[in-house]
């Protein structure tokens, strides 16, 4: 089974972060994806430009609306996302656990529905 762990964390704390701290992040993602793909379970992720760079699209009534920002405005945003094949939903929420980003922000766990 594969899962989309989402993850959501406050950019404006991140923004206030020292270089030192990002770099103790970015250490953890690159271990984690490292010891996900030699087990073959990493499927793919990246993180995401900030919000002040995002767009939502909507359709209504067969005319496109495009506004900039997020869909919503709420604490934390989503930074980024990680795909892995687990065995299990605990095996994707043990993953889940050890990205860096969860100790300050939170993920989101989803099941990718087979086609």
């Amino acid at each position: 089974m594969q899962y989309l762990l989402l993850i959501y964390h406050n950019e404006k704390q991140w923004a206030e972060l020292n270089e030192e701290g990002k770099q103790q992040v970015y250490s953890g993602f690159q271990a984690l994806r490292e010891d996900l793909q030699q087990k073959d379970k990493f499927k793919g992720g990246n993180a995401l430009q900030p919000t002040s760079a995002a767009v939502t699209v909507r359709l209504r009534s067969g005319n496109r609306s495009v506004t900039d920002g997020p869909f919503a405005e709420t604490k934390e945003q989503l930074g980024g996302y990680i795909m892995v094949e687990a065995d299990s939903r605990e095996e994707a929420l043990a993953v889940a656990a050890r990205i860096p980003i969860a100790q300050t922000g939170s993920i989101e766990v989803r099941e990718v529905v087979a086609n």
